[in-house]
């Protein structure tokens, strides 16, 4: 698969339709419409706009079987939510990262073994880790560059 390094440039719609094509690797706007229907009721018009903005994109590829298109994708799911997570954590102070990941295990269910990752991770993360993160901000966009 082709990956694209840049950022992801989808709505929160076409993730969800992402997520359908990553999941069955091949897919139909058919099927995408009946695996969306109950969380999102969109119409099988909203599905192939969704679709073909996705292939305009470079995240999916498509291929004709007789009267219809196949659909897949040519990004990684694992690439692409490292990217999404990259961005987002470029959209805060360098300062509040740690807050932010606290925010997220805080509101998310974990297994045990996610726990045990992030425990191991963290242990690991420790022995570089610096007395204090500086801040990354211009000044104005955070309150770390006011003298107190």
């Amino acid at each position: 698969m082709s990956e694209k390094k840049k950022s992801l440039k989808i709505t929160d719609a076409e993730w969800e339709v992402m997520r359908v094509a990553w999941t069955t690797k091949e897919t139909t706007s058919k099927e995408v419409t009946a695996a969306l229907n109950e969380k999102t009721e969109w119409k099988s018009t909203t599905v192939k706009t969704l679709l073909s903005r996705l292939v305009d994109k470079g995240m999916l590829g498509t291929k004709r079987t007789g009267n219809k298109f196949i659909y897949f994708p040519l990004v990684e799911e694992r690439s692409s939510i490292e990217i999404l997570s990259q961005e987002l954590l470029t959209k805060v102070c360098s300062k509040k990262v740690g807050k932010v990941l606290e925010s997220i295990i805080t509101d998310s269910l974990l297994s045990v073994d996610d726990i045990t990752r992030l425990e191991t991770l963290l242990k690991e993360k420790q022995k570089t880790a610096v007395k204090e993160v500086p801040c990354n901000c211009i000044p104005g966009q955070c309150q770390c560059h006011l003298v107190s």
